[in-house]
């Protein structure tokens, strides 16, 4: 089974972002907007309670923290995604690295950028285009994280919540 690491925003971060990616995103109704803590791998489910528990473990070990999103950037000319650029903070990296860490151990495929994407799958002119009219735009906001989610694909490609972890709990 396909299996992701993520942490959902607030509804109003999800709406603001929302508003955005249900023109821009070809993603818009797989997933909600999330920021991703570990890239989609597979698991079988002998493995899945060890991965549970490695995350309860994670979870108990960080505390709560402020997430600040910033205005809108782009990972061009790598791909043409557009997002919500995630300030960097101690808690989001070290949540990141033990990710990769344990259990959880696989090679991270890009350098850590925490980020909510807004647009994804666009052709470079329509790129250009998006992102040039979002970068004159203010979308600052900031929230308290208190918890992580682990996410399973289903079969017609939709991402659902299998556990959430609370952070700051032992579990």
């Amino acid at each position: 089974m396909k299996y992701g690491i993520v942490i959902f925003p607030s509804k109003t971060l999800q709406d603001k972002a929302n508003s955005l990616r249900k023109r821009y995103d070809s993603h818009y109704g797989l997933i909600p907007p999330h920021v991703t803590l570990k890239y989609p791998f597979e698991a079988d489910e002998h493995t899945t309670e060890a991965i549970v528990q490695e995350l309860r473990h994670i979870a108990s070990e960080v505390q709560p923290f402020t997430l600040t999103s910033g205005n809108v950037s782009s990972f061009y000319p790598t791909n043409n995604v557009i997002y919500f650029k995630i300030a960097q903070s101690e808690a989001l990296a070290t949540l990141n690295n033990k990710m990769h860490d344990g259990v959880l151990a696989t090679e991270k495929e890009y350098a850590f950028v925490p980020h909510l994407t807004i647009g994804q799958n666009l052709s470079d002119a329509e790129h250009a285009d998006v992102l040039g009219r979002l970068k004159m735009l203010d979308y600052h906001y900031e929230q308290v994280i208190d918890r992580f989610h682990l996410l399973y694909q289903l079969e017609d490609g939709f991402w659902t919540v299998y556990e959430t972890f609370h952070l700051g709990k032992d579990c």
